[in-house]
């Protein structure tokens, strides 16, 4: 198929890995932010056939596993109420809340619903006007348009009973509280091809610029990765810092500017609590105050609800590259996909559930 099945040759995946191999003379760290790179260079063991210079750690790209805990269990405490059917793509039903999970919340009686878009749980308020719709808004830049444009068609025709609990991250910022951290190892990133398709890679110039580091944008294949892989570490060798975008069949600097336009139309920044990490300032949207009849925090009034943290969960670390998340002591003992800990064992981005999956063990 074009466009994929020369992206996963390996036979140029190997010649890829046989420039890496004969370009790097130090010692490199990279950061893949987004959590579909990472299932990607575990499953297709990527990490363990590159070079032993250069080490890859995962970042918070995963946007199911950086909700924070309290909007969890704001979405338990919706779905509760008898009224109330809740939509969410299917990868939250797993993420534990302080208590449980939606799915756990589900076979008590709740009317949860799994749904691929905020448009078809829009529909789903149109068809059911006796109740209340509300679509838990989970995601990055990614998932934002689709995300403004439910609120504004919910708007535009009247749809009342329809609303969003809104959990929408962006990656820059996440990017620089990285980079400013004092703990900080990351030399370069590969920064989300698809975030990059819609938001393009203007707001990653100045953070390259002030740090000092290559940013290439890239995708999701095997010969993608090794692509920017290859780009960091040549930038990283020769001293270069910027951003190179290695995904030009897909990304423009620009991004998709009428998907962009509809972002700014009903959302806002705001600063957010990201679950494991804390909260990183101006590193989200929220919904404008003329949309806020539509925002499902203010219309069940549980803002007020706050969570309890599994001590034994070192999912943070893992998020920020600290740590790999074998390293945790909880790690396929306490916290399994059965028996999750943590957003990063369920998640079909998280790391956690790469490695569970992927990742060879003792």
């Amino acid at each position: 198929m074009k466009y994929l099945d020369e992206y996963r040759d390996p036979d140029i995946a190997r010649n890829i890995l046989k420039e890496i191999e004969d370009f790097v003379t130090r010692s490199w760290t990279i950061m893949e932010i987004c959590g579909g790179q990472t299932h990607s260079i575990i499953r297709n063991g990527i990490d363990q056939l590159l070079p032993d210079q250069i080490q890859l750690i995962h970042g918070p790209g995963c946007p199911v596993c950086v909700t924070p805990l309290e909007t969890l269990d704001r979405a338990l405490s919706i779905a509760s109420r008898p009224e109330v059917i809740l939509a969410s793509f299917g990868d939250m039903l797993r993420v534990p809340g302080s208590y449980r999970d939606l799915l756990k919340a589900r076979s008590e009686g709740a009317d949860v619903r799994v749904v691929f878009s905020s448009l078809e749980a829009l529909k789903i308020a149109q068809d059911n006007p006796q109740k209340e719709v509300v679509f838990l808004a989970v995601g990055f830049e990614t998932t934002a348009p689709g995300n403004a444009m439910a609120i504004k068609q919910a708007a535009k025709k009247g749809v009342g009973n329809f609303s969003e609990l809104v959990s929408q991250f962006m990656v820059p910022p996440a990017m620089r509280a990285i980079l400013s951290s004092e703990k900080r190892i990351v030399q370069g990133f590969l920064a989300a091809g698809h975030v990059c398709t819609v938001m393009g890679y203007e707001e990653y110039e100045p953070i390259a610029e002030e740090f000092h580091v290559p940013v290439v944008p890239t995708g999701f294949e095997p010969v993608d990765i090794l692509s920017g892989i290859l780009r960091v570490v040549k930038m990283l060798e020769s001293g270069e810092h910027g951003v190179v975008n290695e995904y030009s069949r897909v990304v423009s600097r620009g991004g998709n500017p009428e998907a962009r336009k509809t972002v700014n139309e009903v959302f806002e920044v705001s600063d957010k609590q990201w679950r494991g990490i804390g909260i990183i300032p101006k590193s989200s949207l929220k919904l404008r105050e003329e949309f806020s009849a539509f925002d499902a925090e203010k219309k069940f009034d549980v803002a007020h609800i706050q969570p309890e943290e599994s001590p034994l969960c070192r999912s943070g670390e893992v998020l920020q590259g600290m740590i790999k998340p074998d390293a945790c002591p909880a790690f396929s003992r306490e916290c399994t996909p059965l028996n999750p800990l943590g957003a990063p064992m369920v998640s079909g981005e998280g790391a956690c559930a790469a490695y569970y999956k992927y990742h060879k063990r003792a």
